[in-house]
């Protein structure tokens, strides 16, 4: 028999429900099927620098599948990002020094877009490296989900249900704000599964006076109210949020009430759903079984409800974005829903 192999997990960024789910797959594949010893490092990509780490004993992975965060926390460090707060330390070849050290034969990084870029340039230096996309985004490239994104919009979308009620009562136009900075797919998601109807995404370029011209119409037409869907990352004025900016016109130009709601990190918190479970289970099973069969610098993904792999040098700078012509967008169009770019 050849020598066990030692492999550490992290997970980096922010947090979002499915990284337990996560863990769990990977060690418990790891151990109970290739008999593998496993670590974790604490805080994300520090505890790697800092040589920080609990040992992940079967025990330790029991009771972890529903519970939202993660058991090893987080950070949002970047090694190769040089700062004065750093001094003479050189992360990267803390983190290399660490690896051998600890005899790893590979580490295994869970996170977005910056922890698989990381990734990545830790694969550079030499070392043995396997990404698993996590964020409620659901913006990595190079898999068509990532986990966290289903239980992220399964809350928007109750939020979405529960402000439909208090908006007929008081006939206002309710405007809720989701988080997605560059990438509108909780804005999508949730608008289409709850209802709304406008929903304003980073990647479509809206005009207020377009959305204003829609609340008006549906007045006009006898709705008593409206539900205006906004990714946070959406172009609004200087100082102004997203939410607060498309409330203060719809008021201003149609003279139609508007209260807003901001989700924020609620989005983030809590157990994840059966789905994201399941996927991150998936995930992290799948790692470790490319692990044990020697395949390194990769990011596992899903394509076509197909697991596979794509090489984590391909991923860095690049993001899964909403386009124009995505047939979930061409739906909501179909069905009466505004975007803001129809006049």
């Amino acid at each position: 028999m050849g020598k066990k192999k030692r492999i550490g997990i992290l997970t980096a960024g922010g947090d979002c429900p499915g990284l337990n789910a996560a863990i769990r797959g990977i060690g418990k594949t790891a151990i109970v099927e290739h008999g593998m010893e496993v670590i974790g490092f604490v805080s994300g990509y520090t505890g790697l620098i800092y040589k920080e780490y609990v040992q992940l004993e079967p025990d330790k992975l029991s009771g972890i599948l529903t519970l939202g965060g993660t058991i090893l926390g987080t950070s949002r460090e970047k090694p190769f990002k040089i700062s004065q707060n750093d001094g003479n330390i050189n992360k990267p070849e803390l983190i290399k020094e660490n690896y051998h050290e600890l005899g790893l034969d590979c580490l295994i990084c869970i996170g977005g877009n910056g922890t698989m870029k990381t990734a990545a340039k830790i694969g550079e230096l030499g070392l043995n490296v396997v990404g698993i996309p996590k964020t409620i985004d659901n913006d990595v490239w190079g898999t068509d989900v990532t986990f966290g994104f289903d239980s992220a919009v399964a809350i928007a979308t109750e939020a979405i249900d529960r402000l439909h009620t208090t908006a007929n009562s008081h006939q206002r136009a309710m405007v809720i704000e989701v988080m997605g900075h560059d990438a509108g797919w909780i804005a999508l998601y949730a608008g289409m599964a709850g209802g709304g109807d406008i929903i304003l995404l980073p990647e479509i370029e809206y005009n207020v006076r377009s959305v204003c011209k829609k609340i008006e119409e549906r007045f006009e037409n006898k709705k008593a109210y409206s539900i205006v869907v906004v990714a946070e990352g959406i172009k609004v004025p200087k100082d102004y949020s997203p939410g607060n900016y498309i409330a203060e016109c719809i008021t201003e130009y149609t003279g139609v009430e508007s209260r807003v709601t901001k989700l924020g990190y609620l989005q983030r918190g809590g157990s994840p759903t059966a789905a994201d479970r399941i996927l991150a289970t998936r995930y992290g099973s799948y790692a470790a079984e490319i692990i044990a069969n020697g395949d390194y610098g990769l990011m596992v993904a899903m394509q076509n409800n197909k697991l596979t792999t794509v090489p984590l040098s391909e991923v860095e700078g690049k993001l899964n974005l909403v386009a124009e012509d995505d047939p979930l967008v061409l739906k909501c169009r179909n069905m009466g829903v505004s975007f803001g770019d129809e006049y």
